[in-house]
């Protein structure tokens, strides 16, 4: 199999209402409607996979589970590049005691909810209505609202240029890299980034 690269970068939403209708006016609507995600890393009790800027996740979401591994992130100053393979799970907490029964422990735990947004094929993508050649999705998180805007470079440049982003305003940080700055800056030692208040709609 050869390594699959993903590309992304995230831009933070200080309006969602404002970037929804934005979207709506760019010709994104929902694909996959929001639901709930509950992400879990796994690595060795000495944090080799965090050391070497790796992570293996278990992501439970709408009654499906995925495990993905991704590579140390490659050298680029704007995008956040790294090799990922991703597989569906049948059995999601069977496989989380075969990761233990390996000498892997859950290191950490986010949630989120997300949205993934798709372009009509008269955008334009240029695409079907499956996406085009990229992916937008917006998440909701405990520390804030993000967009998230994944692979070619041409086609997260453009898109995120419609949507009033520049360059610098791209983040190549992860969800647990903003999470501990996040609670850096307000003095409180990291736990877990979960919602306190959990709502379903």
């Amino acid at each position: 199999m050869k390594p699959q690269h993903e590309i992304e970068i995230k831009l933070k939403v200080s309006n969602p209402r404002t970037l929804k209708r934005r979207l709506g006016e760019l010709e994104f609507y929902p694909l996959r409607r929001r639901y709930f995600e509950s992400n879990h890393l796994f690595d060795f009790p000495n944090q080799r996979l965090r050391k070497a800027r790796c992570l293996l996740r278990l992501r439970f979401a709408a009654n499906n589970c995925v495990l993905t591994f991704k590579g140390s992130p490659l050298r680029s100053r704007d995008y956040k590049v790294r090799t990922e393979y991703e597989t569906k799970v049948e059995d999601g907490k069977l496989l989380w005691h075969i990761l233990e029964g390996v000498g892997l422990v859950e290191s950490f735990r986010y949630e989120k909810y997300r949205t993934v947004y798709a372009r009509k094929p008269d955008g334009s993508d240029a695409g079907d209505w499956n996406g085009g050649p990229g992916e937008l999705v917006y998440d909701e998180t405990p520390i804030g609202n993000y967009l998230e805007l994944e692979s070619p470079k041409g086609w997260i440049d453009a898109v995120a240029a419609q949507l009033g982003y520049r360059s610098q305003d791209y983040i190549t940080e992860s969800y647990v890299r903003l999470y501990y700055q996040k609670r850096a800056e307000l003095g409180r030692k990291p736990v877990n980034m979960v919602f306190k208040n959990r709502r379903t709609s």
